[in-house]
């Protein structure tokens, strides 16, 4: 069941629901505004939406980058079980 969250990201105020726990959540609000202080840092003068995009956007590439390994290592797993499955079958 979704809950209720008031969240501050960048110095704004807001209200999400997520199903995820407490702690949970307090990371992303964390991770959010770490990314997007850092993006102010290295580019003094931005919008905050600007700020929010580039957010997106970086947050985006660093998912998509762990999508990928993670795919990786499933295929990687399942092509070991099946040459495991093989090596026994083989053995019997």
């Amino acid at each position: 069941m979704k809950k209720r969250y008031e969240i501050k990201i960048f110095g704004r105020e807001l209200a999400v629901l997520s199903d995820a726990e407490d702690e949970q959540v307090a990371k992303v609000v964390q991770y959010v505004n770490e990314r997007m202080e850092d993006i102010v840092k290295s580019n003094e003068g931005l919008r905050t939406v600007d700020v929010a995009i580039l957010a997106a956007l970086n947050i985006s590439e660093d998912y998509l980058k762990l999508k990928g390994v993670n795919q990786d290592l499933c295929d990687q797993m399942i092509h070991r079980s099946e040459k495991l499955i093989e090596l026994i079958e083989n053995a019997s």
